[in-house]
């Protein structure tokens, strides 16, 4: 006896509603992938224009200071012209100097990055997957007893 194979057609009666299963269990993932992926490449580029926006504010305010100009004013400009350009909500900038050897001055600005879903708004986990912040760290260091000297 043989049995007949059915070719073409609706599908059987268990597999109806198969793939609209599949489609609502993967969607999660799928969305929690996506978040993580357009987050991590927001970060990335965001440290890339951080690196070049922090270099640039030290080497204007901060390698050739104005007379009676300290390292503490230097930061404070620095760290306004930062702000200045990282004024979106998920982003928050900051900026700390200290002495090193040889009179030489150290600018380190850090970059802290809270996750977003697409743009829309802060979040702190999506289907159950944690955003946790991110944070970058750069740091430049100046003369500024010989104006324009990059260390």
């Amino acid at each position: 006896m043989r049995l007949h194979q059915r070719r073409g057609g609706a599908a059987s009666g268990g597999e109806a509603g198969q793939m609209t299963v599949e489609l609502a269990a993967a969607f999660p993932v799928l969305i929690a992938v996506a978040v993580v992926a357009v987050n991590a490449l927001l970060f990335f580029s965001e440290c890339g224009a951080f690196d070049n926006a922090f270099r640039d504010a030290v080497r204007v305010h901060a390698a050739s200071p104005a007379y009676g100009q300290g390292a503490e004013q230097s930061r404070a400009q620095v760290h306004a012209t930062l702000s200045e350009a990282f004024d979106k909500p998920f982003e928050q900038v900051s900026v700390a100097v200290r002495g090193t050897e040889g009179g030489h001055v150290e600018f380190e600005g850090t970059l802290e990055l809270a996750p977003t879903l697409f743009g829309l708004g802060l979040k702190q986990s999506v289907f159950g997957v944690s955003l946790p912040s991110l944070s970058h760290r750069t740091a430049f260091v100046v003369d500024c007893y010989k104006p324009g000297v990059l260390v």
